[in-house]
């Protein structure tokens, strides 16, 4: 026992010091290893991350999904895909040209028919436009030819799919047979000796020669107009295999075959013209540079002039008119101003100078009204010392703005107070009556009306046929342009709205060739407009353009800053229960081993 003296270092006893220094590293580590988790701890976190992953997985998945996902509307793709490139429909344009023969025995006249009709098939180049001749049911018997004036008769006119009805009358001091077109009917009146009725034994009679060639001289512009529509859609050259035969040609050929004057003619008026639309808007307006004429009998010669024309074109379009009165109306600063000619009497514009005439910067000209474009139509009265104005090189008073609008340079009596002369304070409908006249005219070239022949209702009824050409081919093309659209961005949505106007625009499509196959041309053409504004409203829907400039790399900006900073602990969490599962696994494998 040590004694209470003694040093307390000097029990201290000195502990030997491992050799190796590594195994004291070793040691002090592990000193410093937390204590292992409990099982409880484990199986807590195992269910906290199961937990969220289920939350995730389970509910927050479907309802991203719910959430964000694009509804697609089934479209019969390929069926769309046919109709723009015609293989669903060629359109045909078979005309029916009813043959009234009173003074002719039905056995005749049916003889007649057949030859003439034998004779349009032998001359006819392309095999989408013919003409089909039909004997009208009141052609005259025998024994009641006596009681038949050589007057026109109402019976027949009017009707939708006649073309044209050719009327048969002889005349005793002709020598040669001769043809005249009714201006105000679709009517030919075809006089002829009465030495030139067919004999049932004659093959070509000079009579069917001569009323094919007034038939196919009457329809030239037509062909050709539909040839041009039909080959700038690719559709006449659909049906390559078919032999290029004298009927059944392709439109190129066509086009080769017509005139030059005729080609460029068709080929002016298409440019000049404007695009179809459902509704025009016919804006009329006078401008002068004073303040007089002030006033102008606006509603008379609208009504007068205008309104018998746009009833004859309701088929075609629907239209409003509008009008406005502008005073002080100048010219623009940088247009040039006109010139006096001395051997003309009269201030000129050149014609150069015409398209800088109108003064858009401070003329109120609305470019739009409404939904439809609009047709602008000016009467420009100059002052007192500027009239008469008319256009140098021609000496006109009128020039057309193609795919906008006409101008009319109104030159009135002036009327002389002081000595000062002065345009009238109003005009008057007579006064308005030959420019009103001149936009009659100008209305229907820029809407694309065949200038040939004389007869309006003649060409309404041609351009009727070229509207529902032009409708269905575009209403077929925007159907194709849509599918492409579809298959080429998997992720743009279809709502079901657009489904329902793909599917009226097919059903429409078909309704539309049939009628032309059929020849009921004004049906055909109310179908093609129902066609065309269904089919542009489900191309231009407004969430489906939406969603065409809404990239992938969009979506990427938005969710990853929202799903990052939770996504990445859930993630390392659940990594890390999987090595640990693995880990068990393998040591439980191990001790059986």
């Amino acid at each position: 026992m040590p004694g209470e003296n003694d040093d307390p270092r000097s029990r201290i006893h000195t502990i030997p010091q491992p050799s190796n220094p590594t195994v004291m590293s070793s040691k002090s580590t592990a000193q410093r290893l937390p204590p292992p988790e409990k099982p409880e701890a484990i199986r807590t976190r195992f269910k906290v991350i199961a937990a969220f992953w289920a939350v995730v997985i389970f509910l927050g998945f479907p309802i991203w999904w719910k959430t964000t996902s694009i509804y697609r509307a089934h479209l019969p793709l390929q069926e769309m895909v046919d109709w723009a490139d015609g293989k669903t429909c060629r359109p045909v344009f078979p005309l029916e040209i009813r043959l009234e023969a009173p003074y002719m025995q039905r056995s005749e006249a049916q003889h007649l028919l057949r030859t003439t009709q034998h004779t349009l098939d032998d001359h006819n180049e392309f095999s989408a436009h013919h003409l089909r001749l039909k004997l009208a049911e009141d052609t005259a018997s025998p024994e009641d030819n006596a009681n038949v004036q050589a007057q026109p008769t109402p019976d027949g006119l009017g009707k939708a799919d006649t073309a044209l009805t050719v009327r048969l009358l002889p005349q005793d001091d002709l020598t040669a047979p001769k043809a005249e077109l009714h201006a105000e009917t679709t009517q030919l009146d075809v006089m002829y000796p009465p030495s030139q009725v067919p004999a049932p034994s004659s093959s070509n009679p000079p009579l069917s020669a001569y009323i094919a060639g007034e038939l196919q001289n009457l329809f030239t512009e037509e062909k050709a107009t539909i040839a041009q529509i039909l080959s700038d859609s690719n559709l006449g050259g659909a049906n390559t295999n078919a032999p290029a035969s004298s009927n059944n040609q392709q439109p190129s050929a066509v086009l080769n075959s017509i005139s030059p004057q005729l080609a460029e003619s068709i080929s002016r008026r298409l440019r000049r013209s404007m695009k179809y639309a459902e509704t025009y808007h016919l804006a009329f307006s006078l401008f002068t540079p004073g303040s007089e004429p002030s006033s102008w009998d606006i509603q008379a010669a609208v009504e007068e002039y205008i309104s018998p024309l746009l009833q004859a074109l309701a088929p075609i379009s629907n239209f409003t008119v509008d009008t406005q009165v502008q005073l002080y109306a100048t010219f623009s600063p940088t247009a040039p101003l006109p010139e006096y000619d001395e051997t003309q009497a009269a201030w000129t514009l050149k014609k150069e100078d015409l398209s800088a005439f109108i003064n858009a910067a401070e003329w109120p000209l609305s470019p739009s009204i409404g939904n439809g474009p609009t047709i602008n139509f000016i009467l420009y009265v100059p002052t007192p010392s500027q009239s008469p104005m008319l256009v140098k090189e021609s000496g006109a008073t009128s020039w057309i703005i193609p795919q906008w609008g006409g101008v009319f340079l109104l030159n009135p009596p002036l009327s002389t107070v002081n000595d000062n002369p002065s345009n009238p304070a109003h005009l008057s409908k007579e006064a308005l009556r030959a420019a009103f006249l001149t936009f009659s005219h100008q209305l229907l070239t820029l809407l694309g009306v065949p200038t040939t022949p004389t007869s309006l209702p003649f060409r309404l009824q041609t351009l009727i046929r070229i509207r529902a050409a032009t409708l269905l081919l575009s209403a077929s093309s925007t159907m194709g342009s849509l599918a492409r659209l579809t298959e080429s961005l998997p992720s743009i949505p279809i709502p079901a709205n657009v489904a329902a106007s793909v599917s009226a625009t097919l059903s429409h499509l078909t309704s539309a060739c049939t009628h032309l196959r059929d020849g009921r041309f004004e049906a055909a053409l109310a179908s093609a407009r129902v066609a065309e504004t269904e089919a542009e409203r489900s191309f231009f829907e407004k969430t489906m353009v939406g969603q065409m400039y809404f990239p992938d790399e969009h979506k990427v900006a938005v969710y990853l800053p929202l799903l990052g900073p939770v996504g990445v602990p859930l993630l390392v969490g659940l990594l890390k229960e999987v090595k640990r599962l693995v880990a068990e696994w393998k040591a439980r494998r191990a001790i059986r081993s």
